[in-house]
């Protein structure tokens, strides 16, 4: 009886600390029918990438493939950096972190200090893939956060200044009107995940920086 305890303890453990794993699973289970090729270009991150309906269509012709998992959070990035970037050996990283992590609680500074050390172990595991941040967008449903966003984007973009093959894409401001506010038809009914309309606009950030600096 200790050992089925046990077991069952340990087991609701893993499952605790690791929420995603079924997805991470899942992408593995894909990965080996089809693997997709060193040097590619890999988008990881959460809900934004993992809900980019017209992700191949948007990236067609750019070498690239998503895993987006979650709503998951830099820490939880890194907790999956050996299975979810390390084993693609990308040539460019495009992550999207930093949001669910700024509504969780977590600092603009602890945020910043996790992308430094996914930054170490880039460089390590995967010698000369380049790094992107895709900005925290805004949302209605977090307008609250707003100053953290915006000072979590001026820290990577600091970061990446003083690092070679790192590089930032404003995700920010392409969603304000030119009054300053913020667009209003652009999200589902959460007020917090895009439409078809918003994603428009966050695709079309990416394939200019694409077409600019990773062809």
């Amino acid at each position: 009886m200790n050992k089925i305890l046990l077991f069952l303890f340990l087991s609701f453990s893993a499952f605790a600390q690791n929420r995603f794993e079924k997805e991470i699973l899942a992408y593995e289970k894909q990965d080996s029918i089809a693997m997709p090729a060193k040097g590619m270009k890999l988008f990881i991150g959460s809900s934004s990438f993992r809900l980019w309906k017209n992700f191949d269509a948007d990236t067609k012709g750019m070498n690239a493939f998503n895993r987006g998992f979650g709503g998951s959070t830099l820490k939880e990035a890194l907790y999956y950096f050996d299975r979810m970037v390390a084993s693609y050996q990308p040539s460019w990283v495009f992550m999207y972190e930093g949001d669910n992590d700024l509504t969780s609680g977590t600092s603009p500074e602890e945020i910043a200090s996790q992308f430094e050390e996914f930054s170490a172990r880039l460089a390590k595991q995967v010698p000369g893939a380049k790094l992107v941040f895709v900005y925290a967008r805004p949302s209605l449903d977090r307008a609250a956060n707003k100053a953290k966003q915006q000072d979590l984007n001026q820290r990577i973009t600091a970061i990446a200044a003083k690092k070679k093959g790192h590089f930032v894409i404003d995700m920010h401001s392409p969603f304000y009107n030119p009054d300053g506010t913020l667009m209003q038809d652009i999200f589902v009914a959460d007020r917090l995940h895009l439409n078809e309309k918003g994603y428009v606009i966050f695709a079309k950030q990416i394939q200019n920086f694409i077409r600019q600096h990773a062809q």
